[in-house]
């Protein structure tokens, strides 16, 4: 397992390839190095459909699997080809939720009273450390 922070480039339609196999590929911008790269990934099957909530220019991560295969052509011609195969893609930079805020947000937190003890309520002035 994989996984490339980017920024989406191109999102191509689903392709029905043959009656039982359906492919979707994207582009993903990795510029973390030098020279940018256009990384081309693939979802196949079911996982052509994660691909419907984005468009280009939102910064991504996508989790993926290298595979590799063989193929003889008619010829008796042998070659080697990659697919980067595409299992998870997520949105990078949607607000993660607060320190201290429930998982369900505001609406899950209870407003019951907290107590405090008796040595966080004897704090004085001189142990507040806050510049005001």
């Amino acid at each position: 397992m994989f996984k490339l922070n980017g920024i989406v480039k191109v999102v191509n339609p689903t392709v029905q390839v043959s009656e039982k196999f359906s492919k979707r590929e994207f582009v993903v911008t990795d510029a973390s190095s030098m020279y940018p790269q256009d990384i081309l990934f693939q979802a196949t099957q079911d996982k052509c459909s994660l691909l419907d909530g984005f468009q280009p220019n939102e910064q991504v991560e996508v989790s993926f699997n290298l595979r590799g295969r063989e193929w003889t052509s008619p010829q008796g011609e042998v070659k080697y080809f990659n697919t980067l195969e595409a299992w998870r893609i997520e949105k990078v930079g949607a607000a993660a939720p607060m320190a201290g805020m429930p998982q369900g947000g505001p609406s899950a937190m209870t407003l019951d009273p907290v107590s405090v003890s008796s040595s966080q309520a004897n704090t004085t002035a001189e142990d507040d450390d806050l510049p005001f």
